[in-house]
């Protein structure tokens, strides 16, 4: 059966029988991808049935997940080599796209086994966390890892969530934790020359060795390198941490003691040998 050559339809009538739409179709237009077709007696185009194959082949290849650019260069190819370069491009943004399928999907599955925004972090952080259950840590603390995993990676967010797991295991450390938290928590008023800082900050960074030698017998992996970098000012002699500027610019309530104590905290874990670095 030869297919009727001379016969011509509507835009309408075309969307129907490609199964796009009329606004599609004149988009196609509007890029140069399909041709201006001519137009009948009442003004209105008229699509013949070389227009409905091209069509039929512009869907198609927009399944496959091609650009709009890169069909109209691979309609226009005359060779196979333009057409292979094209296509072997094609196969590499599939092939990233699948991967990024299958991390989404794996980051859904670890949303539904945990059950709460634990499941949304790094699946480092996501598996070392599991076990505790997610009423092991509040929101607070999960905000921090997130904001953690944002500013300097899984890997930092991993050594986040190792601190976490030795203070859910071990109750003397969690213990105090919460008493410098609440040390801290006072000072939320005081100005940075506040004389309870610098005790603070020494108890603090004397918590934190202790967590990293529990985490070194639990076997916990520790980071290559622990120093901070300091950079001293030549001029004004001001102490600076690069690597946590990235904190200091997130917007906070935090007083100038607690800013201060930060600092402290900062400057003496940037002192640390890198053989008993750890993760805070």
């Amino acid at each position: 059966m030869n297919t009727p050559r001379n016969r011509t339809v509507k835009i309408g009538e075309a969307a129907k029988l490609t199964g796009t739409t009329p606004r599609a179709i004149r988009h196609y237009h509007q890029i140069d991808l399909l041709p201006e077709p001519e137009r009948g007696h009442d003004g209105r185009r008229r699509y013949g049935y070389d227009a409905i194959v091209r069509i039929l082949w512009i869907r198609r290849m927009t399944e496959l997940g091609m650009r709009l650019e890169d069909i109209r260069t691979a309609l226009a190819a005359r060779n196979d080599q333009d057409r292979k370069a094209l296509l072997d491009e094609l196969d590499e943004t599939l092939a990233t796209q699948e991967e990024t399928i299958r991390r989404q999907r794996q980051a859904l599955r670890r949303l539904r086994e945990t059950g709460s925004d634990l499941g949304l972090l790094a699946p480092n952080v996501t598996d070392l966390l599991t076990e505790l259950g997610a009423g092991a840590l509040s929101q607070e603390d999960l905000d921090r890892l997130l904001v953690t995993e944002h500013l300097f990676g899984a890997e930092a967010a991993a050594w986040q969530a190792q601190g976490h797991h030795i203070l859910a295991t071990h109750e003397e450390l969690r213990a105090e934790r919460d008493r410098i938290d609440r040390k801290m928590a006072d000072l939320r008023h005081a100005e940075a020359d506040d004389p309870r800082v610098e005790e603070l900050a020494a108890q603090f960074f004397a918590h934190i060795q202790e967590m990293v030698e529990i985490e070194r017998a639990a076997g916990f992996p520790q980071p290559e390198e622990s120093g901070l970098r300091v950079e001293v000012d030549a001029e004004s002699g001001q102490v600076n941490l690069p690597d946590l500027e990235p904190f200091g610019n997130l917007p906070t309530d935090e007083s100038p003691a607690q800013r201060r104590c930060a600092e402290l905290i900062g400057l003496k874990l940037a002192g640390w040998p890198p053989a008993e670095g750890g993760a805070v």
